[in-house]
């Protein structure tokens, strides 16, 4: 930790030096009148001749001794005052003063070829009359940071000769490029953001000697997709993990209006994060969008797994192997026939029905005999023939498929309704730029099935976003989880592993006793930013301060030990410096040792003030900050 040179207060630094310089006048000018006697004129008469008496040479050598005793008492007195560290402060000050004098006159505005209000960029292009036409729409007030932001993406993005995106701009002003749902702006924000940073302020770091380096105290703490892009891990009570998710979805969702950033969404009835005019798309019970059971996926095996992990994921210690990978196998076992028959894969009622076998497993197998597909009957005989194996996952796929088909989610996965087209929306399009989804998850009601429908979205966007990141570079897709105690699984921790650059989650937590025990540091550990919230547990902030390890600190231990004098000019001097100080005289015995220390220690993190979090951060360039103590915004 950098060391504070402003530790001596500058009050008692003054009071101190003009102390210490009235003693050492007063002292001199006793000397000077012979109240203290001669003595100190004595190396005068030792040294002098008696034939300089007075002469010119006798003179000039007592004024060069009164010189000599002024400088030995100034150096004394001045390090009994501090006199040097009060030079240095004032000189600093001074500098501060002359450095804000001549920044004063200075232009605020920058020069025309680099002032962002006139559009530089498209000038350079050539074409002038497009960045007059904007400049014009932002001086009338009609162009937003966001519609700067999106322009600014959209030409960078375009092509010479610039015809198509000339024509657009002088057609539509500052609403060119605009976004699908046509919005240019969120409906109350509530956060402070910079988009041309891509950043949202979350806090300010606390100016505590004690709790932060010297080089964050005060600075505003703020995310951008480079650390979110290394997945965001929050613990705390929901009061406070919601003062760091939700500036965060509003900040997804405004740079989803600029083209950059597909954002999905997982909460619970009734605790948005965000009004629904801040989404295009709300998955709810009851809404006209529904959600694909399947995400839009033709690949037999990587739809078995990301049902599989959203039914049974959970159950790690029920399952063979330990994850879902066995259960997925026994999927694909039954979707595949099926899919060959049938062309698509099979709705929750029909899964159902055939994890429960009986005449839908038959009326299948007499398809594949009549088709001929005898590789996918090959399948259906290993099914069967696991199914019918103690400890197989069949029985407790059907379990759980079952909490899905229930009358309140007969069209949450349906593609008709009421005669007419349904919805249904698949998590691939989070590779699209510009996509804001919310799913909102009953749990009230619906608590279990709320949990599989949570790891269900979660296993879609690893699966989706992972593809995705092998073909587009350019969008920036975050997951952000409200509650994700109930979506953390072996194959979830490895997922969010996978999730680096283009594409991360945020997960709130309220505390680990939901995880399971050997899950909770993989899970730390496969999160580069992370969150400790006002009133975490103490068994959570233990796993919290030893994931942020320890630091080579020095330490000094300095004992004190109090000088009695017992000569008068000893007594004297004591008196003196007791005088200035205020203090009695001691000597020091310091000892400086290096030794290792958790940054952040369990009993810290449980004794956090209100509305405040300690806060980690990694960027995507591996850059790292150590714990900071941030008061959140309000």
């Amino acid at each position: 930790m950098a060391e504070d040179p402003n530790r001596t207060p500058t009050r008692q630094l003054l009071f101190g030096a003009v102390a210490s310089f009235l003693v050492g006048w007063t002292l001199w000018q006793l000397l000077y009148a012979n109240y203290l006697g001669t003595y100190w004129l004595w190396p005068i008469f030792v040294l002098i001749p008696d034939a300089w008496k007075g002469t010119y040479a006798f003179v000039v050598s007592v004024y060069a001794y009164y010189a000599l005793v002024i400088g030995g008492l100034a150096f004394f007195f001045g390090r009994l005052g501090h006199w040097p560290e009060v030079v240095r402060r004032a000189r600093a000050r001074v500098r501060s003063l002359n450095e804000s004098a001549e920044a004063g006159p200075r232009p605020t505005t920058p020069p025309p070829d680099a002032d962002p209000a006139r559009w530089p960029a498209v000038r350079a292009a050539g074409a002038a009359g497009v960045a007059d036409r904007l400049t014009d729409e932002l001086h009338a007030g009609r162009l937003s940071d966001v519609d700067h932001a999106r322009i600014t993406r959209a030409w960078s993005a375009a092509r010479q000769p610039y015809t198509d995106a000339i024509n657009e701009v002088m057609a539509r002003g500052g609403g060119a490029f605009a976004h699908g749902s046509g919005a240019r702006d969120l409906p109350g924000r509530r956060a402070h953001h910079d988009l041309v940073a891509g950043q949202v302020r979350i806090g300010t770091a606390v100016d505590d000697g004690e709790r932060n380096p010297a080089e964050y105290r005060g600075a505003g703490i703020a995310m951008s997709p480079d650390v979110l892009g290394t997945n965001v891990l929050v613990m705390g009570p929901r009061d406070g993990a919601v003062r760091v998710i939700e500036p965060v979805v509003e900040a997804a969702c405004l740079q989803s209006l600029t083209g950059s950033t597909a954002v999905v969404a997982v909460t619970s009835a009734g605790s948005r994060l965000a009004a629904d005019e801040c989404f295009d798309a709300v998955v709810r019970i009851g809404s006209s969008v529904g959600l694909d059971l399947w995400a839009g996926t033709e690949d037999v095996d990587v739809a078995a797994a990301m049902l599989a992990e959203a039914l049974v994921g959970d159950l790690v210690d029920a399952l063979p192997g330990g994850d879902s990978r066995r259960a997925a196998i026994a999927l694909a076992q039954l979707i595949g026939p099926w899919r060959a028959v049938h062309g698509a894969f099979p709705t929750v009622p029909e899964l159902r029905d055939l994890l429960d076998g009986g005449a839908v497993l038959a009326e299948l197998r007499r398809a594949l005999e009549s088709k001929g597909m005898s590789p996918h009957l090959r399948e259906l005989d290993a099914h069967e023939r696991q199914a019918r194996a103690a400890g197989g996952a069949s029985a407790l796929l059907a379990e759980r498929i079952a909490l899905l088909d229930r009358p309140a989610f007969t069209e949450f996965f349906a593609a008709r309704r009421d005669g007419g087209v349904r919805r249904l929306l698949s998590l691939r399009l989070v590779g699209r730029p510009g996509v804001r989804i919310r799913v909102d998850l009953p749990e009230r009601v619906h608590a279990e099935a709320s949990r599989i429908l949570a790891r269900l979205v979660m296993a879609q966007f690893i699966e989706c976003a992972t593809d995705r990141l092998h073909q587009d570079q350019d969008v920036f897709a975050l997951l952000v989880l409200d509650d994700g105690a109930q979506t953390v699984t072996p194959q979830a921790v490895r997922g969010l592993q996978r999730l680096a650059g283009r594409a991360g989650a945020v997960m709130a937590l309220r505390a680990l006793d939901d995880v399971p025990e050997r899950l909770r540091s993989p899970l730390v550990g496969a999160f580069g930013c992370r969150v400790v919230c006002t009133g975490v547990a103490p068994w959570d902030a233990n796993l919290f301060a030893e994931a942020w390890g320890t630091a080579w600190v020095e330490t000094r231990s300095v004992t004190d030990r109090q000088l009695v004098a017992d000569e008068p000019l000893t007594k004297v001097l004591h008196g003196l410096r007791r005088l200035v100080t205020g203090r009695a005289v001691t000597a020091q015995s310091v000892t400086v040792r290096r030794e290792e220390r958790q940054r952040v220690s369990a009993s810290e993190l449980t004794q956090l003030p209100p509305r405040h979090a300690v806060i980690s951060m990694t960027t995507v360039q591996g850059e790292r900050t150590p714990p900071i103590l941030t008061r959140l915004e309000d």
